[in-house]
């Protein structure tokens, strides 16, 4: 598997709007979590492109940023 840092260059090679699958992949998530987290709000942010979801990476990085944690009992910032 691809460290992080090369994953993302991978990822910026292209277009900045990556389908759902490509954002779960560059999350390390499988795409139906990332669907479900869509349903729920949990998720990162994504844009509608006509009938296509899109996530740009600066919203996947923003939103992973936002999901640190410093143990498994930390709630992080309210929602």
């Amino acid at each position: 598997m691809q460290d992080d840092p090369s994953r993302a260059m991978e990822a910026r090679k292209g277009s900045p709007f990556l389908t759902t699958r490509q954002a779960a992949h560059y999350l390390s998530l499988s795409y139906r979590t990332l669907e479900k987290m869509r349903l729920t709000g949990h998720g990162p942010r994504f844009r509608k492109h006509g009938r296509y979801v899109r996530y740009h990476i600066a919203d996947l990085d923003a939103w992973s940023e936002g999901e640190r944690r410093t143990s498994t009992s930390d709630r992080g910032e309210a929602r």
